[in-house]
């Protein structure tokens, strides 16, 4: 599988595709309706009302929809990896260790705001990492603060990447201080607009334009099966860290910027956890793009071949015993 993934072919597409549906075929036979969490943003509710009006009685529709977006952001994730020269060769490989990687955890199946967020977040890693050298970068800028904003709709803890948007303004540009009140500015807008509707609807009350955030320490339920699925992230993760981090005196001083980039993503995705805690994982999905990435970096540039196989093999093997035999699935 490594070494099909390896080569750029527009079949890889369908190949990912077909890929992807077996090694997330449960969520397809035990379909999980969502509910809204203390966590979610007043938008996300509002999409499952509207989805529970609609479609209330084909619970199928969720896992469809989630396997869509998972599906959507592998390739989006990918072709930003390839057309950016993060790695030395173009591959799917990027795409294939985020589908597996999403698999490692069930609640990384379900339709949710964080999934829903994943895709957000992959528009504006793509705007950061374009606006440098870009003489007039604020369109971009805004657009980022914008799409931010209304992530904060879908779910509010997702305000944490507002650390990691200005962390990124400093790496890819020098500092200019009305490229921060732009991206302030973008962030500010759909909460602005929200107030023109309260005030015009005569339904006015400051409640209901401030985000909902709380801070506590996550409590979530500890086993073998997670112990294994976080392992199966992490050792992969730091072998790509040590191959990227080898690679990088070949790399383009903009795709080094790249690589910190997802680092400081990395770092905002594990704060939000934190914020506005629920008792599952469905937030820590935030953390799987630059996770994939990494993962790619392992699987692309080990000179043993036998390294990738096996991480390849032993983690699918996880999977499956995970989803068949284990207790979360």
């Amino acid at each position: 599988m490594i070494n099909i993934f390896k080569q750029k072919t527009p079949v890889n597409i369908i190949l990912l595709l077909v890929f992807g549906v077996l090694v997330k075929f449960p969520i397809f036979r035990h379909p999980f309706v969502p509910v809204s969490e203390p966590g979610d943003g007043k938008l996300f509710i509002k999409i499952l009302e509207w989805l529970k009006l609609y479609v209330g009685s084909t619970p199928l529709i969720y896992p469809l929809l989630a396997f869509a977006l998972l599906f959507v952001q592998a390739i989006t994730l990918t072709r930003f990896i390839n057309n950016r020269r993060f790695l030395n060769s173009s591959t799917y490989l990027p795409g294939m260790a985020y589908m597996l990687i999403t698999s490692l955890f069930p609640e990384w199946n379900y339709f949710s705001s964080s999934l829903l967020i994943n895709t957000i977040l992959l528009f504006i890693l793509s705007g950061l990492f374009g606006i440098y050298n870009q003489q007039n970068a604020k369109a971009i800028i805004f657009n980022v603060g914008l799409a931010l904003g209304i992530s904060s709709f879908l779910s509010p803890s997702s305000l944490a990447f507002v650390v990691w948007v200005f962390l990124a303004l400093a790496v890819m540009r020098p500092f200019r201080l009305n490229e921060w009140l732009i991206c302030i500015l973008g962030i500010t807008t759909p909460y602005y607009l929200l107030g023109i509707y309260l005030f015009v609807s005569g339904h006015w009350d400051w409640n209901d334009m401030l985000p909902d955030i709380s801070f506590s320490i996550p409590v979530l339920k500890q086993s073998a099966w997670v112990s294994g699925s976080t392992f199966l992230i992490v050792v992969p993760f730091l072998i790509g860290g040590y191959f990227t981090q080898k690679n990088l005196a070949r790399m383009l001083i903009q795709v080094r910027k790249g690589w910190s980039l997802l680092l400081l993503y990395l770092l905002a995705a594990m704060i939000v956890p934190f914020i506005n805690t629920n008792f599952n994982f469905e937030n820590w999905i935030l953390a799987a793009i630059p996770f994939a990435a990494f993962h790619a970096s392992a699987y692309l540039y080990s000179k043993i071949k036998l390294i990738p196989h096996l991480l390849f093999w032993i983690t699918l093997g996880f999977i499956l015993v995970y989803q068949y035999y284990g207790p979360g699935w």
